[in-house]
């Protein structure tokens, strides 16, 4: 099984929400995978263009350099 992490979920990582840095330490100790989509990605990016948020950008890089990125046409989506 893999998890695919939407913008909320990926919002809350990066706000470093306890309950979902669980569930994210769960799924790695099981050795599932874990991507963001490119949705996700451009999504998160466009919200640091607006806000002054340097730690939460650096946390959202490091998340990026975590966990693949998928594409739209990626066939790990289908």
């Amino acid at each position: 099984m893999s998890y695919l992490l939407d913008t909320n979920i990926v919002s809350l990582i990066i706000k470093r929400n306890l309950e979902i840095y669980q569930k994210i330490e769960d799924v790695k100790a099981q050795r599932k995978s874990i991507f963001i989509s490119c949705i996700t990605y451009f999504e998160i990016k466009r919200g640091f263009l607006a806000v002054a948020a340097p730690k939460q950008r650096e946390r959202f890089n490091q998340l990026c350099q975590d966990y693949q990125i998928i594409l739209l046409d990626d066939l790990a989506i289908l």
